[in-house]
């Protein structure tokens, strides 16, 4: 029989936990590891309804990208999901920011499926992406809108844009670790101020939320996952803190 421990120490050979960021929390989270897996679910967060699709499909364990345990907190209450986990006897192991820093994982997804050229590493989770031709800051944000099936905000420095860095989820953070090094940077999230500092640093930026960044992430994993546990029926949850998902 498949336990907890069997999908958390894959997990750990795929996106080494001890290579998280200082601020995450990735790892076990509820549960214990010698429980048994014969159901389990991947979703990007932990919602009630994901708790809710957890217990009606039977399972043991849900792997999600986003810790249910991420800041301190003083209380549980009751529509808490850690609270639902633990209520209904569910283990969960997040993988945060080691999906998002390992080879094959959020932005090397990404950067597949924007389809943006030969693709390398700059430093932690950002990519660096040469395109074989240039493009103007309307023509990418374009093509990240049609790529990933959702409008983008984005601003225009007014130059050509021959290397694109990406990070997906939240990278409005890295911004100072961009410039200099691309003419384009596709993130998330970004706010106002973001936008500004961007354009003022000639660097076009480009907001393509934190979801549709980083959803390709969950079957690509359930895919890995089925294949190294073929015995566990996987289940791919269905929302994202209300948005729907197949």
């Amino acid at each position: 029989m498949t336990s907890v421990r069997d999908i958390h120490d894959f997990l750990d050979s795929l996106a080494p936990f001890a290579a998280q960021m200082a601020f995450d929390n990735s790892g076990l989270q509820c549960g214990g590891f010698d429980a048994p897996v014969a159901s389990a679910m991947v979703c990007l967060d932990v919602t009630p309804g994901v708790v809710v699709q957890a217990v009606s499909t039977g399972c043991e364990l849900v792997v999600t990208h986003h810790p249910v345990l991420f800041r301190a907190r003083k209380q549980l209450p009751s529509h808490d999901p850690a609270w639902l986990l633990a209520r209904h006897g569910i283990a969960c192991v997040a993988s945060h920011t080691p999906l998002d820093i390992c080879e094959g994982g959020v932005n090397d997804l990404l950067a597949e499926r924007l389809g943006l050229g030969e693709t390398s590493r700059l430093s932690g989770p950002i990519r660096l992406c040469t395109l074989p031709e240039p493009l103007t800051a309307k023509a990418l944000a374009d093509r990240v809108a049609r790529r990933l099936g959702a409008p983008v905000r984005y601003c225009d420095a007014g130059r050509p844009i021959a290397a694109v860095a990406l990070c997906g989820g939240q990278g409005d953070h890295f911004l100072g670790d961009v410039i200099g090094h691309a003419d384009a940077y596709i993130t998330g999230d970004a706010g106002h101020h973001d936008f500004l500092e961007a354009a003022q640093q000639g660097l076009s930026l480009v907001a393509a939320g934190h979801f549709e960044t980083e959803i390709q992430l969950i079957p690509a994993l359930a895919e890995r996952l089925r294949a190294a546990f073929p015995a566990v029926e996987w289940h791919i949850a269905n929302e994202c803190g209300g948005i729907k998902y197949a």
